[in-house]
């Protein structure tokens, strides 16, 4: 998914940066009332674990390998707005100092990964908690399933974005057929990854996942006053 220098014309690159800055923009201050004391360590472990598990590649078919996107991940741990930035301080670190990415396709690979990834996951996730059981590990397929559906989506934006500035003439029935179909197994594979990792999380400290609290019970203490003989 990492898109390179080169496949996107001028015009096409420098819009994907504006919408990038400007998701940025918003998710700052987004991420204020998503993060706190307790939390705000857990968005930094979230892109470290992002940024190490995106070196790690799976296989998938003809010679393809696919490797974490971590866009609905990072969302139901941390929430949207503080995804956005962890995926973007991902995506600047790789481009910068790995050349995984191009410097001029980081608009581009944000907006794919950091807005349309994350937002995808998250709005999908949110769904599919209102009608799941209100219990904190129902939080674990709902995750997955939005991890599964984030990934072909984000696909799908790139094939669209490569119609519309390609630097290649490429029909873009071919395009979207190869990237969506791809992008769907490793979905899977993704899919796979953020149950794990959302089931280690919540089983132990539930109330440190963002998508969870919603559904964790508000408990009251009552104090019994003893009666005396």
């Amino acid at each position: 998914m990492h898109v390179p220098d080169g496949f996107l014309d001028a015009p096409t690159s420098i819009g994907t940066a504006v919408v990038a800055a400007g998701g940025v923009a918003l998710a700052l201050r987004g991420a204020r009332r998503e993060l706190d004391d307790r939390t705000a360590p857990l968005a930094g472990l979230v892109a470290l674990f992002i940024f190490s598990t995106q070196m790690l590649n799976f296989p998938i078919a003809a010679g393809t390998s696919g490797h974490l996107l971590g866009g609905a991940l990072a969302a139901v741990l941390v929430g949207p707005c503080t995804a956005t930035l962890s995926i973007t301080v991902v995506l600047l670190v790789q481009a910068t100092l790995m050349a995984d990415g191009g410097i001029t396709a980081l608009g581009t690979n944000i907006t794919l990964m950091g807005l349309v990834g994350v937002w995808t996951g998250w709005l999908v996730f949110i769904a599919l908690r209102r009608v799941l059981p209100k219990r904190p590990l129902w939080v674990v397929p709902a995750a997955a399933v939005a991890a599964l559906v984030s990934v072909p989506t984000a696909a799908l934006a790139f094939s669209l974005l490569f119609d519309v500035g390609g630097t290649v003439d490429v029909p873009f029935a071919t395009v979207a057929t190869t990237m969506v179909g791809i992008h769907t197994l490793i979905g899977i594979g993704e899919a796979v990854i953020t149950a794990l990792a959302v089931l280690s999380i919540v089983v132990v400290r539930p109330d440190l996942v963002h998508g969870a609290r919603p559904s964790l019970e508000r408990r009251t203490l009552t104090i019994r006053e003893g009666v005396s003989a």
